[in-house]
């Protein structure tokens, strides 16, 4: 059986990018038998560049919710918050001494911001070695990401075969990458990438008069109703596509193409099928976050399922070390 781990920040609620690039497919992973699936909320990496604690409090369960609401099951998989297990700070303290400066001088969590160094914390320089001990402390076998998160992953081998070097080949497991390469992109409202730092996300949790303005927001071209148009080159298609069946897809592109159907249209059949797609989520996600005593306790058992492998994981590497 292989131990699968997958982590996600909080640093809000996950929108449609989020959902149906990461959430779905990991969520499939942990309902298949054969695979030992850990899924952790890193609220402790949101410190790097979030500093209200109401914030942070209220992301990490607006992401437990989300998660919960799309249908993962915490009783097929360990679903735990990140700082409910103390234990991966101080591994990564020991992973920190084992770290080559120049070699996170590199890393793209730091290089993207460093030409402003005033602005860059030591947390964010630290991160690959904090998300290395999110993956070392639980044994992973496999790491599921995506091409931008690779660098970091190859940090992460690199500092498990360090310490193994030193303390013996099995006190840490050297995880695999599973790189997707066909990883979904998900057009935001702009038709850029979908992404929380562009503000072009569509949040499907939102209420449907809110999630209704977001949805007409999506750009298109001035082209007047009668006007025949072009269903390959257009983001409300686009979206429509990951949706919809391929029957319905096929009607709004001949409706393209035959003029008389405008955008104002589109957007509607678009709207209409992200709340009867996501409909029992939504209302889930509600109930979810209205009971924030209830998702503490699910928090909480699944810590305490990650912490029998956590501190196992510590005590090796401490008594290895000399601790």
């Amino acid at each position: 059986m292989a131990r699968i781990l997958t982590g996600v920040q909080s640093t809000g609620v996950p929108h449609l990018g989020n959902i149906l690039g990461a959430i779905l497919p990991a969520i499939e992973l942990s309902n298949k038998a054969e695979n030992d699936s850990f899924i952790f909320i890193a609220n402790l990496h949101t410190l790097t560049a979030v500093k209200n604690q109401e914030d942070i409090r209220e992301h990490t369960y607006a992401v437990a919710a989300a998660w919960i609401a799309l249908g993962l099951d915490p009783e097929k998989c360990v679903f735990y918050r990140q700082s409910d297990l103390p234990e991966v700070t101080e591994l990564t303290w020991y992973l920190n001494c084992f770290a080559s400066f120049n070699r996170l001088q590199l890393a793209h969590s730091f290089k993207d911001k460093s030409t402003k160094l005033d602005d860059v914390n030591v947390g964010l320089y630290d991160y690959p070695v904090l998300m290395a001990a999110d993956i070392l402390l639980y044994d992973a076998n496999i790491v599921p990401v995506g091409k931008d998160q690779k660098q970091h992953l190859e940090i992460t081998r690199d500092l498990a075969s360090k310490v193994n070097q030193l303390c013996g080949e099995d006190t840490l497991i050297v995880p695999d990458i599973s790189l997707n390469e066909s990883t979904m992109l998900v057009p935001g409202i702009d038709g850029q990438k979908m992404s929380k730092s562009y503000g072009n996300f569509i949040d499907i949790f939102l209420p449907t008069k809110k999630l209704k303005k977001q949805v007409n927001s999506i750009v298109t071209d001035s082209l007047e109703l009668e006007d025949p148009k072009d269903p390959d080159n257009c983001t409300v298609v686009d979206l429509y596509k990951l949706l919809a069946s391929p029957e319905k897809v096929k009607e709004m592109e001949d409706n393209y193409r035959a003029g008389g159907f405008g955008y104002g249209h589109a957007k509607k059949a678009l709207l209409e099928e992200i709340t009867e797609h996501f409909g029992e989520a939504r209302e889930k996600f509600n109930e979810l976050i209205a009971d924030k005593k209830k998702l503490d306790e699910m928090l909480a058992i699944g810590a305490g399922k990650a912490r029998k492998v956590s501190q196992a994981t510590l005590s090796r590497v401490r008594t290895r070390l000399g601790y």
